[in-house]
């Protein structure tokens, strides 16, 4: 979105973009520290820090002054702040504020509950190429398809809501819904090719980059070198992701039951079977493996007697 603000801008010639972030979120944030290292000399306005907009009802106010349109749910303002995409859709404000209120069933819009998602599982197959989805059921598909088509199937089986208290980069705690159906097939299934194709201490690495990844663009830093280099090694982790998941989606869960990967996969059936191996894994090997791991550990023993 910064990137988007900031082109629109250069393409009309202006030296400034707004946005609508509250002066307590991380969405100022990330705006500003997008818009600023695309564009240096940007001048940033941002009503709710330097206006008097300071709640949610004065903005309503102001809208209905000037004829900006908000959206209605039921004939009603929805006492929710609301933003979405792709990927998901969160919620905050109103009784959410409380966090030992249970979020109440009208606020969702994009998933049933799980109590009322159907009573038949859906089965759906997704092919990965260097990470990404391409094919759903062997329909090929572009990202934003993917997304579409992941949000609907899985949002009508109950999947996707989540429930958080989370820590926010300007240091207060914020309580926050979110429905991100999509995301939620998409992290599960990824796993599941991963856990096929990635080396052992690759997969290992990956999972020590990821929460560092995660709360640089959740911080605003998107543009910043370090995320630039981070994202080379992540891109090189990607190159064997390649293959097949099968999922199952049944009332709020996503259960792989299965994953193959005819050009990238590491399992060796004839190494791994608890069957006779024909003498593809000498079981004897294991001893000498265990005594020197076990070294340092008899040592130390001794040492305590």
């Amino acid at each position: 979105i910064a990137k988007r603000l900031v082109e629109i801008a250069a393409q009309t010639g202006a030296e400034a973009v707004s946005h609508g972030a509250t002066g307590k979120g991380n969405d100022q944030v990330r705006f500003e520290l997008g818009a600023y290292g695309l564009n240096p000399n940007i001048k940033v306005i941002a009503p709710w820090r330097e206006w008097d907009l300071l709640s949610r009802q004065k903005l309503l106010d102001y809208a209905e002054q000037h004829g900006i349109p908000v959206e209605m749910k039921q004939g009603k303002k929805s006492p929710y702040s609301m933003d979405a995409n792709l990927l998901h859709i969160s919620y905050e404000g109103g009784i959410l504020e409380d966090p030992w209120a249970e979020a109440e069933e009208s606020m969702w819009r994009w998933s049933v509950s799980p109590e009322n998602a159907p009573d038949t599982a859906t089965y759906l197959e997704l092919s990965y190429e260097k990470g990404d989805i391409v094919a759903i059921n062997g329909e090929r598909m572009t990202p934003a398809q993917v997304m579409i088509y992941l949000n609907k199937v899985a949002g009508e089986n109950g999947v996707g809501r989540l429930d958080i208290v989370e820590n926010r980069y300007v240091g207060m705690k914020s309580r926050g819904c979110y429905e991100t159906p999509a995301g939620t097939v998409m992290l599960r299934a990824h796993r599941a090719i991963e856990s096929l194709t990635l080396d052992r201490e690759v997969a290992h690495l990956k999972d020590e980059l990821m929460p560092r990844y995660a709360s640089m663009i959740y911080n605003g830093y998107w543009w910043a070198p370090e995320r630039q280099m981070m994202q080379t090694m992540i891109d090189a982790s990607q190159t064997s992701v390649n293959g097949d998941v099968r999922i199952k989606l049944y009332k709020g869960n996503v259960i792989v039951v299965g994953r193959q990967s005819a050009t990238d996969s590491l399992f060796d059936e004839s190494i791994a079977t608890f069957e006779d191996d024909a003498g593809a894994y000498d079981q004897k090997d294991a001893e000498g493996f265990i005594k020197l791991n076990a070294l340092r550990l008899k040592i130390a023993g001794k040492k305590k007697k």
